[in-house]
């Protein structure tokens, strides 16, 4: 019996979740169930995510299957740079230095702020009316 390895990690960014899966193959991306240049039309969101592979010489030894949720387009390219960041160092340890150092393995705090009450938005405020 063959024996298949798998190697996963999460990767967030704003309100976005990736899952991601890396398995010892020729090169292709799956994301949600559809081609990877379906799903990221934009090209700098491929790039944004192909960034680790390509510090790390893997483009073309895994296949990459993930699952991502919420957000945007950019918000969840960030989430699956992480993800396929984290996947690699799980993969590989002598990984991590390269990708820390290119600081690939920090997760972007930046969220939405929350709506305030009695107010418009998260900063906005309704017009002050003296009379």
């Amino acid at each position: 019996m063959v024996e298949i390895v798998k190697y996963g990690a999460t990767g967030r960014r704003k309100s976005s979740i990736a899952r991601v899966n890396l398995s010892p193959g020729t090169g292709l991306i799956c994301v949600n169930k559809r081609g990877f240049e379906d799903y990221f039309p934009r090209e700098t969101d491929r790039i944004i995510i192909l960034e680790p592979l390509k510090l790390t010489n893997t483009l073309d030894k895994f296949d990459i299957d993930a699952k991502i949720t919420g957000g945007g387009s950019t918000g969840q390219a960030g989430a699956f740079r992480l993800g396929l960041s984290r996947a690699l160092i799980i993969c590989e340890a002598s990984n991590k230095p390269l990708l820390k150092k290119a600081d690939l393995l920090r997760r972007d705090p930046r969220m939405k702020e929350r709506k305030k009450p009695g107010q418009k938005g998260a900063r906005k405020k309704f017009q002050w009316v003296k009379r």
